[in-house]
């Protein structure tokens, strides 16, 4: 499933439900195939899920939705998946690994301001970045799904966030002591504290901000 950059489905810094992901889309006809799952079915369940969500918000989609926009009849849908937050998940996942896997272009300072700045742009102009809100919004009164979401997400992203300060370390730029999980913590709080509670900017200045505050606590010269 390509990122959501990639399908020119984003939505406005800041947007949720409403916004244009779900304009001129097609509903798309697939057929059986008695070799099994059918891939394109399924990318295109997926990438239906994620501009109904954008269009209808959380609660306007439906299994029913998802398949109508999909081509698919609902008894497909059910083979694979339980409800709509489970599809609304692993679409958002797919997305995530895309999109949020850190460059390693061999300097701290690059690979920290590009992956800080993807992860900003992410959360508030793409369609996973709605459907990642809807989610944690879903969390909040369903405690099973609330660790679902923490492991299938939080806790491989958080892998990925380590990624940059990792390399520094293997490549000298930085202590081998630094506690890498606190330090993320630092880097990537902010931006999730702006786009979940403050509705502050999230822009290229403030990932900077945060990146250049980093390295002038812990760059090794």
């Amino acid at each position: 499933m390509k990122a959501e950059t990639d399908r020119g489905n984003t939505v406005a810094d800041g947007a949720g439900a409403g916004a244009d992901g779900g304009t001129g889309r097609s509903a798309r006809q697939h057929h059986g195939n008695r070799h099994g799952r059918s891939e394109q079915a399924r990318q295109a369940v997926l990438e239906a899920a994620d501009g109904l969500l954008v269009e209808k918000g959380f609660s306007g989609v439906t299994i029913e939705g998802i398949a109508t926009s999909a081509g698919v009849a609902k008894q497909t849908i059910y083979r694979w998946w339980k409800t709509k937050t489970d599809i609304l998940l692993d679409a958002f996942l797919l997305d995530a690994a895309e999109a949020l896997t850190p460059p390693d272009r061999g300097d701290l300072a690059a690979d920290l301001g590009a992956h800080l700045h993807q992860l900003a742009q992410f959360l508030t102009r793409s369609d996973a970045g709605a459907v990642f809100t809807a989610l944690l919004g879903h969390a909040q009164h369903d405690p099973a799904f609330a660790t679902v979401l923490r492991t299938r997400y939080l806790d491989e992203q958080r892998r990925r966030d380590r990624l940059p300060l990792e390399n520094a370390v293997r490549r000298g730029e930085l202590p081998v002591d630094i506690d890498t999980v606190a330090e993320v913590d630092q880097l990537v709080g902010p931006i999730y504290h702006r786009v979940l509670v403050t509705g502050d900017p999230v822009d290229r200045a403030f990932t900077d901000l945060l990146v250049d505050n980093f390295l002038r606590r812990h760059l090794i010269r």
